[in-house]
């Protein structure tokens, strides 16, 4: 039998061993739940927006959260024009036909250097009934009197044709029942009076001409410094470097269908809301944002490019 004193040592170190033992377990736990992370300090996925104040411009936010941007609900409705990425005024008064002042004044635009994507601007007059002017379109009759592969008449013969009202009826509807040819004459006649009287706007060759889609006007060759004329009386909307691809570049709108580009200029000699005359020098012929020196002429109906070799007269 061992000795009390033998027994009180052995249940000493059994003491000591569970204490060291109770603290060496707890030493191996509470790093591992500290370090934890709590589920709230996990990120959202990248490009998620948490709030609208988050998110970039341009960047879709969540819908309950998202601020309305001005005139979102015209979004669609003919006369007007959503915002797109790279847009700026002076390009969306170009492809619609208008000065980039008026499409300012009509939305009451504080700031033109900052318009938003998405947002939604008025591009015709407040007086004007926008779903006429949509509804309205370009005419079919003169568009379709001229041939694809054939050369343009001369200006008395689109002034006859636009003056016959048979012939306008058939080039609109050519299925069409008899009363149409009535309805047919007036738009022809409209059209007749928007027509400026055209001239060429310089006197070199043309180097690349009209592709839908690809090349908006024509490209005429010349010196640097040759003149740069107005192809039509008008007033000057834009005279600038703003848009890009264009260089020095002039507009002129002519009336509420027609406006003229002249881009790549060396220099302008004219000023914006400054009235021209056809024929008048409005620019010198240059090389700006271009590989060549050239002037890359445009003619705008309704804001669309349309070929300009079909409505200049013949050399």
């Amino acid at each position: 039998m061992p000795s009390s004193r033998a027994l009180s040592r052995c249940l000493l170190v059994l003491m000591l061993a569970g204490v060291l033992a109770g603290c060496a377990s707890t030493q191996n736990k509470a790093p591992v739940e500290d370090r934890k992370p709590p589920k709230a300090a996990a990120r959202a996925p990248a490009g998620t927006a948490s709030a609208p104040g988050d998110a970039a411009v341009g960047a879709v936010a969540p819908v309950d959260a998202a601020k309305p941007l001005p005139g979102a609900e015209n979004a669609g409705k003919p006369g007007y024009y959503t915002v797109k990425p790279g847009d700026t005024l002076i390009r969306i008064g170009l492809d619609n036909g208008q000065n980039w002042r008026d499409v300012v004044r009509w939305n009451a635009i504080e700031n033109p250097n900052l318009i938003e994507v998405g947002q939604v601007l008025r591009v015709v007059p407040p007086s004007v009934d926008a779903a006429a002017v949509a509804a309205r379109g370009v005419p079919a009759a003169k568009v379709e009197a001229r041939p694809l592969d054939g050369k343009p008449p001369a200006a008395s013969a689109v002034a006859g044709a636009a003056a016959s009202a048979p012939g306008a009826a058939s080039a609109a509807a050519p299925n069409g029942p008899a009363p149409a040819a009535a309805s047919a004459a007036p738009a022809a006649a409209r059209e007749a009076e928007d027509e400026p009287a055209w001239a060429w706007p310089a006197s070199g060759a043309v180097f690349a001409g009209f592709e839908e889609g690809r090349h908006k006007g024509l490209a005429i060759a010349g010196k640097a410094g040759d003149p740069v004329l107005a192809a039509a009386d008008g007033r000057v909307v834009y005279a600038g470097s703003g848009l890009r691809g264009y260089g020095n570049l002039v507009i002129v709108k002519h009336n509420n269908t027609y406006l003229t580009a002249y881009a790549h200029n060396q220099a302008l000699l004219v000023k914006e809301d400054q009235a021209v005359r056809r024929g008048q020098k409005i620019a010198e012929m240059g090389a700006s944002d271009a590989d060549r020196v050239q002037l890359h002429f445009e003619i705008r109906r309704q804001g669309k490019p349309i070929d300009p070799a079909r409505l200049l007269p013949a050399r």
